[in-house]
């Protein structure tokens, strides 16, 4: 018999979580929380249930691992946007275009919705859910601030207006549900000009 191979064995595993979680993802923002089971989370995976369980204790983990991870991967992705050297505007273009191309991200944004707003959602989710996204808003109002500042994004406070754009462009992809699809084009360009400094526009 070969040896076991660590490496092999951790990749292994977190293809595995990672599975299980996109699964959880995509149930839980169709049926919702509450109503969604372990054995339903199994079923989408397709694994047994004795392999949800080997990594994860309850529904609330899973429920809780989907949100961190999708709040911190969406963090280190604008973080390092707003740490380019490009121009405000096409920083903005890249974070709008990048989130609205994910073929998931009406499903994030029903779930992390849902976790604020429900009733069912465990407090220290909910507190954590709305901590992150409000951690998550800083790189976006840095990108706001220096737009303001070399007069191409229109006057206003840089977290508020940072707000503003986080809420549109995640509002938007739920547009995007499948099935339940609206038949209008999202255009990233018109986003973008919502936000354009009127003496930057006719530059």
């Amino acid at each position: 018999m070969s040896p076991r191979n660590p490496e092999k064995d951790r990749i292994a595993r977190e293809r595995r979580i990672e599975q299980i979680l996109d699964s959880a993802l995509k149930v839980m923002a169709i049926k919702g929380f509450q109503p969604t089971s372990m054995q339903d989370i199994a079923k989408e995976a397709d694994v047994s249930i004795g392999n949800v369980y080997h990594y994860f204790e309850s529904k609330d983990e899973i429920f809780s691992e989907v949100l961190r991870r999708g709040q911190t991967n969406y963090g280190i992705h604008v973080t390092d946007i707003s740490k380019t050297t490009f121009p405000p505007l096409t920083k903005l273009t890249t974070i709008c275009s990048s989130w609205l191309s994910i073929q998931t991200s009406w499903a994030f944004t029903i779930l992390m919705q849902s976790a604020r707003l429900s009733d069912a959602t465990p407090n220290e989710i909910r507190r954590a859910v709305t901590d992150r996204f409000t951690t998550n808003l800083q790189p976006v109002a840095n990108i706001m601030r220096d737009g303001i500042e070399d007069g191409t994004i229109i006057e206003g406070d840089p977290l508020q207006l940072a707000f503003y754009f986080v809420s549109l462009i995640q509002g938007l992809t739920l547009q995007r549900m499948p099935g339940y699809e609206v038949p209008i084009e999202m255009d990233v360009a018109a986003i973008i000009r919502l936000f354009e400094a009127k003496s930057s526009a006719s530059r």
